[in-house]
């Protein structure tokens, strides 16, 4: 540890408090999960239906694409309903209109003020109540049984084809008879029924549904908590004070006076020859940029769902390419080929932190981890298929085929051998990085050590997906699917993405190793200390208590903090292109990585934080406010880091390779305007319309098909095509560059099987 000690202390003391503070409120999302009740019976004790039903319907939903065919809990896709507003407000108006007809003989509609105002007492009363008997039964009246069926009829009649909801269907971007067995749509119904139940009933002891009041829902006073409002106050006051700190620190606590180290007359990373392994790289090369264009393309094809829920420019696909499917596998694709980007740039590091050779059948283990990686991606979107077209058996959907959850959508038998794969990387990589670490040199260690440990992370977290299982509780299953999606994206791979770029520039010679040290460590401190309980905050309202809720919303609002100096970052890398001539070579790159700093600000700190506060995600859970987040930072922050570690992998393993300027200034400006278009004329304003709906009327509203088919919006959808074709632009663009340079015979060798530097 040396001169770091102190460093290294507050990093691992801060992951030993921060996994236990995530451990700990982990424990209590076990404990208090919404109960699935044995039996569901009426107030006279007729069965309706039993747990096991419903656990039935939860895989009936996973079949047909879960996540990506409306959403649950406010957690999937934006074009469906969320089905548990949806069904629980269905479901009040028809009790209300019940009640009217029985006790005034007209329909609620037509009644005064005040007796509705005395029905939606009752409602309310009958409603919050829990309702689960010490058998842990669930009693509902028999009115509610009544409308609990009359809403599960249109449910059923709205997933299979029945001819008078086919224009819904249409709107909802479903296809016709979306789940072909009556007994499944029957188990689907139960399955919704109970969130909206966990959405309605408080729990025991308490005034606030299981749900923490969510979603907005006027006719039973779901509104904000006041431990909602209290807790949005206090992630404000943590951010400023985060914000000040960090200030104060860089001012006082940073060691400004460290000048640059000379540059190199010659690139030192040319110094040694191209390994076997590095030059077998091309090819993950080549799979990033296919997987980006086919990512590319079927995300243009999906948003244009949004406009045409079954039809392409007229032309009827959604039979085989509904939209559950192609948004499944935009999200997939991107996934895939985003990893791919960081798998490469780790192993061309790790043999020339071997002293530039390979570990003994190194090229091997890259072509079989490539060949791997084929596998899984190919044969999780076939069987993505193939579960959404039901032509696997049921009880094989989940294993081979689609998993229902957003982001981990391939089969369990994927997901295996996609952790398999990740593993065998790690193992790949140790062999390069290990000789060095413990290696006596008497250099400073304190880096690598820092790249070694992140890459352990990221080998063995991804296996966090795998402690959920078909039917586990929907709050569990989402408490381990955030590991996945936030902690092992947004924490591990951000630390090693730093780390690796530190890396690279002190191994150039144009930073310190000490300061690339000291600031690598300290960015991996801060995104630590936001991160790991950082996880709670997407899960406000996913069936978690109220400490879940203030950790989430304490400890997030610090994930904004060190995104404020991404500016000096992003100076401080662009400024490094002028240190030696021969930094020209990796304009390109350079380009990327700045690119990252301002959609990190932009796509993770602004829009991020706009939907991160309770207060701000109660009414906006859902709404396309989340796409702006998403697309921003999933793409402009990871999409833009993958991209530079290729080119920057490609200038190396193609020494000869002249960068062409015309085709990287499309992409640049194709890219960045293509989201910039995206973000500014389409999704942002259709989310902010909503979000007025939802604040107003409720999320049921806000996800209505009235409401969405509003021709302002579907203007707004429209519209969004001049953005997408912008970006396709940019993607063609820079995939077209990395083409010709992987297959490109002239930029291939150079002379002695050297890496080329320029040095005039």
């Amino acid at each position: 540890m040396g001169r770091y000690k102190k460093h290294w202390f507050s990093l691992i003391g801060l992951c030993i408090v921060m996994f236990s503070l995530l451990g700990y409120f982990g424990a209590d999302i076990y404990r208090s999960a919404p109960p699935v009740p044995t039996q569901v019976v009426t107030d006279s004790g007729k069965p309706l239906f039993t747990g096991e039903d419903i656990l039935d319907g939860q895989t009936a939903w996973q079949s047909v694409g879960g996540m990506q065919l409306g959403s649950i809990w406010g957690h999937g896709a934006y074009q469906a309903p969320d089905w548990t507003a949806d069904w629980l407000h269905r479901e009040l108006t028809a009790w209300l209109d019940l009640a009217a007809k029985s006790q005034f003989g007209k329909p609620y509609a037509e009644l005064g003020a005040g007796p509705q105002g005395a029905l939606r007492a009752e409602l309310k009363a009958e409603y919050r109540g829990d309702g689960v008997d010490a058998q842990n039964r669930l009693v509902v009246s028999e009115r509610r049984a009544e409308a609990m069926a009359q809403t599960a009829d249109y449910y059923q009649r709205l997933f299979s084809a029945d001819p008078s909801l086919q224009k819904s269907r249409e709107h909802f971007a479903m296809k016709e008879d979306t789940l072909p067995s009556a007994q499944r749509r029957q188990q689907l119904s139960h399955f919704f029924f109970w969130t909206a139940w966990a959405a309605s009933a408080e729990r025991p002891d308490s005034h606030i549904t299981y749900t923490n009041n969510w979603p907005h829902e006027p006719l039973i006073d779901n509104v904000p908590s006041s431990e909602n409002v209290v807790w949005s106050v206090v992630s404000l006051v943590v951010l400023l004070a985060g914000v000040g700190f960090l200030v104060w620190g860089w001012s006082f606590l940073g060691k400004h006076d460290e000048s640059d180290p000379v540059a190199p007359a010659r690139d030192p990373l040319t110094r040694f020859a191209l390994t076997p392994s590095q030059r077998a790289l091309g090819k993950y090369l080549f799979l990033v940029v296919g997987l980006f264009v086919f990512q590319v393309f079927i995300g243009g094809f999906t948003a244009h769902y949004t406009v045409e829920g079954q039809r392409f420019y007229g032309i009827d696909v959604s039979q085989w390419f509904p939209y559950a499917l192609t948004r499944t596998w935009h999200i997939q694709a991107a996934l895939f080929w985003i990893a791919t980007g960081f798998l490469a740039v780790g192993l061309f590091l790790a043999p020339i932190i071997n002293g530039g050779q390979d570990p003994k059948y190194q090229k091997l283990g890259v072509d079989i981890l490539f060949w791997a990686l084929v596998v899984v991606c190919v044969g999780s979107f076939i069987g993505n298929y193939l579960a959404i077209a039901h032509k696997l058996p049921a009880e094989w959907s989940f294993w081979l085929g689609h998993q229902g959850y957003e982001f981990v959508d391939l089969g369990r038998l994927w997901q295996i051998l996609k952790w398999v794969g990740i593993l065998f990387w790690l193992v790949l990589m140790l062999r390069g990085v290990t000789p060095a670490l413990f290696k006596k040199s008497g250099e400073d260690k304190n880096l690598l050590a820092l790249l070694t440990a992140s890459v352990g992370a990221i080998g063995l977290f991804y296996g966090a997906g795998l402690f959920y299982g078909e039917r586990t509780n929907l709050s569990i299953m989402e408490y381990w699917r955030w590991w996945v999606v936030h902690l092992w994206v947004e924490g591990f791979f951000e630390v090693f993405a730093t780390t690796a770029l530190a890396f690279v520039f002190s191994s150039m010679g144009l930073v310190s190793r000490s300061m690339a040290t000291s600031a690598s460590l300290a960015s991996a401190s801060l995104f630590m200390l936001g991160g790991i309980p950082g996880t709670f905050h997407h899960l406000y309202f996913a069936g978690t208590t109220t400490p879940v809720m203030a950790v989430g919303a304490a400890f997030s609002a610090l994930e904004v903090v060190p995104l404020i100096v991404l500016g000096h970052e992003a100076w401080s890398q662009w400024r490094l292109k002028s240190r030696a001539p021969w930094m020209e070579n990796l304009k390109w790159p350079l380009v990327a990585f700045v690119t990252v700093a301002f959609w990190n600000m932009l796509g993770a700190g602004v829009f991020g934080f706009m939907i991160n506060p309770p207060i701000s995600l109660y009414y906006i859970q859902g709404l396309n406010t989340t796409p702006v987040h998403a697309h921003a930072a999933l793409f402009g922050v990871y999409g833009f880091l993958a991209l530079g570690f290729t080119l920057l992998v490609l200038r190396y393993i193609r020494p000869n390779l002249v960068f062409s300027e015309r085709l990287m200034k499309t992409a640049f400006w194709g890219l960045n305007g293509g989201l910039v278009l995206m973000i500014v004329t389409s999704l942002l304003p259709i989310g902010l319309i909503q979000f007025g709906a939802s604040v107003s009327e409720g999320l049921w509203w806000a996800r209505s098909e009235e409401f969405m088919q509003q021709p302002l919006l579907q203007t707004l959808r429209w519209v969004r095509t001049y953005g997408d074709v912008v970006f396709i632009v940019g993607a063609l663009a820079i995939a077209w560059q990395v083409v010709l340079g992987v297959f490109q015979r002239d930029a291939l060798d150079a002379p002695q099987g050297r890496l080329q530097g320029a040095t005039s």
